[in-house]
């Protein structure tokens, strides 16, 4: 097996039961529930092609890996500790088979380099513009929170270049930087087809935003009834404990 990232001490977390195995950086960058939502969220069909911009740990994958056994996955991530961590991930979870990680720049990627255009690209991509708000201290966390290795637009651009025409982007977002993310699906030549919004409780005002869109679509939308995380006793709605079952 791989080993681990030189400078990296890890936790150990699972998934479904403990069918799934994660590895994360106990100082570094930590997924959240928004991938867990994302993987949700996404419905591929048998023998779909998926790419996951921005793949962290690998998580993604691993969850989408573990819900569809008939598709591939490749996992794009830009860190190199992070990808090395996607690729031990992968490995103890014995997906290598389905999932393949590749350390690289997603603006230098276009399908020529994974042999043919993918039916979906999935991303969970920073939320914050490079100027704005407090830059964490952990690159990695930086990285992952704030566009400093790539702005909203070259991720929609970077999915664009990777799908076939209709095949489809999925992304959850930061809800008060939606009209950003439509618009750049738009002008990358990516029509939003679908929208939910996600809310922590159901009084509260949304949090995250869900958006499926097509490559080179007509222009319509569909809004969907909103995602509530909380309930009033602080546990997690129905709809939420349903994505951590196996």
């Amino acid at each position: 097996m791989t080993g681990v990232p030189t400078g990296q001490e890890l936790t150990a977390d699972t998934f479904f039961d403990g069918r799934i195995r994660v590895r994360q950086d106990r100082l570094g960058y930590r997924f959240s529930i928004d991938a867990v939502i994302l993987a949700h969220y996404v419905q591929p069909r048998p023998g779909d092609t998926l790419i996951d911009l921005g793949t962290g740990c690998g998580i993604i994958p691993l969850i989408l890996a573990y819900r569809h056994p008939d598709i591939h996955i490749r996992g794009i991530e830009i860190q190199p500790n992070l990808a090395e961590l996607a690729r031990i991930n992968v490995e103890e979870n014995r997906m290598q088979a389905r999932i393949g990680i590749h350390c690289g720049d997603l603006r230098a990627l276009d399908h020529r380099i994974l042999a043919s255009p993918v039916d979906i690209v999935t991303s969970n991509p920073p939320f914050r513009k490079w100027q704005s708000g407090r830059i964490n201290p952990n690159q990695q966390c930086a990285v992952a929170r704030h566009e400093i290795k790539a702005t909203l637009q070259e991720v929609t651009t970077a999915a664009c270049r990777l799908l076939r025409t209709g095949g489809t982007f999925v992304v959850v977002y930061t809800a008060d930087r939606t009209v950003d993310l439509l618009c750049a699906m738009r002008t990358a030549g990516i029509e939003p087809k679908r929208c939910r919004m996600v809310h922590s409780r159901r009084r509260s005002q949304a949090r995250l935003v869900l958006v499926e869109g097509v490559k080179s679509a007509k222009p319509g939308i569909i809004v969907s009834a909103p995602l509530v995380i909380y309930k009033k006793d602080e546990s997690y709605t129905g709809e939420i404990e349903s994505m951590f079952r196996p």
